[in-house]
């Protein structure tokens, strides 16, 4: 049997201007895979898309083999209380998933979402299940899986740590469209000791025993500028922050990530994230 490709490593790439401008900048900064935005992160308006820009950057990406995944606004929240945020994230996440399925996206990255102040705990879990069970069932099985990406644990979330994995598929019914994105800044933020020799490991295997084998879709690469449970979501670039490099070759080496793309989210301009990419990669190969 050969052995698996190892992960690629990328980025999240603007693409004000359309989807051929974020082609020309991970051709700058050397990414081998490519998250994107396909509407405004922080608002509701859907974009429709330029069939031309799709079919370019769909084909591009495919002949270079470059896994493309994309991002749905952060707004997006299936425990709000509010009718209307409720009835927008329904709205925004099909349109994400039609939107990926478009341009040969493998996946679409959602927060899990949380309760809100005030909201009771287990009135938001059923609304997961109720506005959210019915997207899964309609997708194509063909087509990109949702990646649920649990969040850094402030307010009150609804998935943060990876146990509380656990219960958010469980009230999807395990889904077979549903899989994982880790955010590293998230996991450290929320209070996995990532940083410590073994915390990669610990969560990795965590991760398998709790969502099963083959779940995990993606790894946004980040350092975090705050120290381990902090709850805030605050990305450094990779071995800047409290995290540390040397995390990143550990992850690198667990099976769960063999051949899961990679992508960073960190600060910075085109050169700091072939930087990233670069240290990553070096990482990796190491």
């Amino acid at each position: 049997m050969p052995p698996r490709k190892p992960s690629p490593v990328g980025s999240h790439v603007p693409v004000g201007g359309g989807l051929v401008k974020g082609l020309a900048y991970a051709r700058e900064i050397g990414a081998q895979a490519v998250q994107v935005f396909v509407s405004n992160p922080r608002g509701w308006a859907p974009s429709a898309g330029d069939p031309v820009q799709d079919e370019r950057f769909r084909g591009e990406c495919a002949a270079g083999g470059i896994p493309v995944y994309v991002h749905a606004p952060y707004l997006v929240n299936f425990g709000s209380p509010t009718e209307t945020t409720l009835r927008r994230s329904v709205e925004a996440v099909t349109h994400a998933m039609r939107r990926a399925m478009a341009i040969g996206a493998k996946g679409v990255v959602v927060h899990a979402g949380s309760a809100v102040a005030g909201a009771h705990r287990d009135d938001a879990m059923k609304q997961l299940r109720q506005q959210l069970l019915p997207l899964l069932d309609a997708a194509d099985p063909d087509g990109p899986r949702l990646l649920v990406e649990p969040t850094a644990g402030g307010g009150q979330a609804l998935c943060a740590t990876v146990g509380e994995l656990e219960p958010w598929f469980a009230e999807l019914d395990h889904h077979q469209m549903l899989g994982v994105c880790l955010d590293t800044c998230h996991l450290f933020a929320a209070g996995h000791d990532l940083a410590s020799p073994g915390g990669a490991k610990k969560t990795l295997d965590l991760l398998v025993k709790t969502v099963g084998r083959g779940r995990l879709g993606l790894v946004h690469a980040n350092d975090s500028k705050d120290p381990l449970g902090s709850g805030r979501d605050r990305h450094a670039a990779i071995g800047e922050g409290q995290i540390g490099k040397d995390m990143f070759a550990e992850l690198f080496r667990h099976p769960a990530t063999r051949g899961v793309p990679v992508v960073v989210e960190t600060p910075g301009d085109a050169a700091s994230h072939r930087r990233d990419i670069e240290l990553l990669t070096s990482l990796r190969d190491s």
